[in-house]
């Protein structure tokens, strides 16, 4: 059966003649894309698909060759519970006032209607499976940790043998597995964890869909690569020790660069200066937990195919940030470096280009308004994002030019020649300026170059509208809004 791409359109008009302005439920379904809303946890831009020379990513390779790559999506936090509350809201950080981990979404946004409630008020069933907001892994894997139960008919935590066999794990801190570099080339079979327990239920629920036709907005969240990173040895064994590489960073590196930002790459005191040998253990196992992801991915593209789903189904491939494996001399995520702003974002389906590489800035907040108008719903005038569906039919297009992310009391633009992060809205705590098309590693800091001074005025000026718009009151939330403002300074 051939692939529907730009018939999309011709099918409505279709199924508007055949069952009139009534639209029986059996037509819209026919007539609407459902939705697999895939996400990682803690995954960089350190894949296959995006050029690295060791990562082996095929399932999700294979994914970005019959869809849109976007080159350059970046998030609005590099943190896990305000990224998920943004991107799920459409929102920005400053917008959704979740700026740090372990805060339940309708604790600050009570009145939100969700990226994935918008589907299911419009018909979709809405299933989760994993995480999608916020959890403290691995504690809260098997329970519906932070999330939002307004957002899903029905959810499903699974739990594996990496929750059982945490006393194997290796790790920094003692007791300690999610918030510290830890890892374990695990006994068993992929089916045995808590990632592949949810592919499997992934499968059995696309079956059940397949049967029943219903539209559907399925979000599956798998834990890894996310710490400790778990996968079975024969992952591990993809990646040779002797064959990793630890990124290396210049004597005196930190007095280069406004305090805030050494502050950001030094916070975990048991990770500056790592031991080159157990960071090569520690990138090992973060390689091999990607490469087990990207299994499970596979497992789950596969049956979408032999569902017979893949026609009429929108992939949305994502993380919730980057990450660093050593680039800086930093492990983990909570800087406004490229390598934890950075996220990799694949979209496939009906009405999206075959294999193209968008080069277009994106943002997660975008995730909202794209898919929205894929499925030919309506765009909610509180979302903040922009739909990104001009670059998915023409890779060519430019929807922005350039993407906003916030760290504590940081803000960062990257366009597509430079970074630009002013610590404080004035840049008073520090200003960092980096040419990526000639330092992709933003190692050299141009904020006090002359020759890079009209650049510096130029972003600088952006910056400030970027900061202005992140703030902006949401249609609809502004009674909200107030009333939390004021219960902040009555507790002050």
């Amino acid at each position: 059966m051939p692939r529907l791409r730009f018939a999309f359109p011709l099918i409505v008009a279709a199924a508007w003649l055949v069952c009139g302005p009534t639209f029986s439920a059996i037509c819209r379904a026919a007539e609407r894309p459902n939705v697999l809303f895939l996400i990682c946890d803690d995954l960089n831009c350190d894949i296959g698909c995006y050029g690295h020379d060791q990562v082996k990513t095929p399932h999700i390779d294979a994914l970005a060759g019959r869809g849109v790559r976007f080159a350059n999506a970046h998030c609005q936090y590099p943190l896990c519970g305000p990224s998920r509350a943004s991107f799920m809201t459409g929102w920005y950080p400053d917008q959704t006032l979740i700026q740090r981990n372990a805060i339940h979404l309708r604790e600050r946004a009570p009145n939100v209607t969700t990226l994935s409630q918008h589907f299911r008020d419009a018909g979709y069933f809405a299933s989760r499976i994993g995480k999608i907001y916020h959890y403290n892994v691995p504690l809260h894997i098997g329970t519906g940790g932070h999330d939002d139960p307004y957002s899903w008919n029905q959810t499903f935590n699974p739990r594996g043998r990496d929750v059982i066999d945490q006393d194997q794990v290796i790790t920094l801190r003692p007791g300690q597995y999610g918030g510290t570099l830890s890892w374990l080339a695990a006994e068993g079979t992929d089916a045995e964890q808590t990632d592949g327990i949810a592919a499997a239920e992934t499968v059995r629920q696309l079956k059940q869909f397949s049967q029943s036709g219903e539209n559907f907005f399925l979000a599956v969240g798998l834990y890894r690569p996310h710490t400790p990173y778990v996968a079975p040895k024969k992952y591990f064994d993809l990646y040779p020790i002797d064959r990793i590489k630890v990124p290396s960073v210049p004597k005196g590196y930190l007095d280069t660069i406004p305090e805030p930002a050494a502050k950001s790459l030094t916070r975990k005191k048991e990770q500056v200066d790592l031991d080159p040998d157990l960071a090569r253990q520690a990138i090992q196992a973060y390689y091999a937990s990607i490469s087990f992801a990207d299994a499970q991915v596979g497992i789950i593209l596969d049956a979408l195919r032999q569902t017979g789903l893949d026609d009429n189904t929108i992939v949305l491939f994502t993380s919730d940030h980057g990450y660093h494996m050593g680039e800086h001399g930093h492990y983990q995520k909570t800087t406004l470096f490229e390598n934890a702003t950075h996220v990799p974002l694949v979209i496939a389906g009906p009405g999206v280009s075959d294999g193209g590489v968008a080069a277009t800035m994106a943002e997660m907040v975008d995730f909202y308004p794209t898919l929205s108008q894929l499925a030919g719903l309506p765009i909610p005038k509180s979302v903040s994002g922009i739909s990104l569906v001009p670059a998915l039919k023409d890779p060519a297009a430019s929807v922005r030019d350039s993407a906003f992310t916030q760290f504590d009391r940081g803000y960062s633009i990257r366009t597509p020649e430079f970074r630009y992060t002013s610590w404080g809205t004035d840049g008073s705590d520090g200003v960092e300026l980096y040419d990526v098309s000639k330092d992709p590693g933003e190692m050299h800091n141009l904020a006090d170059d002359p020759a890079y001074a009209s650049q510096r005025r130029r972003l600088a000026t952006r910056l400030s509208e970027r900061v202005e718009a992140a703030e902006a009151i949401p249609a609809g939330s502004r009674r909200v809004r107030v009333q939390f403002n004021r219960q902040l300074q009555s507790t002050k």
